[in-house]
């Protein structure tokens, strides 16, 4: 799980990109694609074009850091692909990274009470 600070935002590049990319060719999507500055100390996602690889991007005030996570089976869910960026939530985040659907979150059911048989 990524801790994030109060405040932190995390931004999601809603376009697919190459994971071929770096720390240096993803700054450059966040600066020209998503028109924001990567040295911002908020979070920059992005994903494959087949959706199983997902890059985050993130400055600590000292370096930047890359994660990456890859899926063995399944997809990230993504929002249409368009060009532009959204805002997640720091919930949202979480379940994105987590591999759930993040856009149909509800309550579980409370279970029925169990019945003698």
């Amino acid at each position: 799980m990524i801790q994030v600070a109060p405040g932190t935002k995390a931004y999601l590049a809603c376009g697919p990109v190459s994971m071929r990319l770096g720390f240096d060719g993803l700054s450059a999507q966040v600066a020209h694609v998503l028109q924001a500055d990567p040295f911002s100390r908020h979070l920059f996602l992005f994903r494959s074009k087949c959706a199983d690889y997902l890059k985050l991007l993130y400055y600590d005030g000292t370096c930047l850091c890359l994660f990456a996570k890859r899926l063995e089976s399944g997809k990230f869910v993504w929002p249409p692909i368009v060009g532009g960026k959204m805002v997640l939530t720091p919930a949202q985040l979480a379940l994105l990274i987590e591999a759930m659907d993040w856009r149909r979150t509800v309550a579980p059911e409370i279970p029925s009470r169990p019945v003698a048989v």
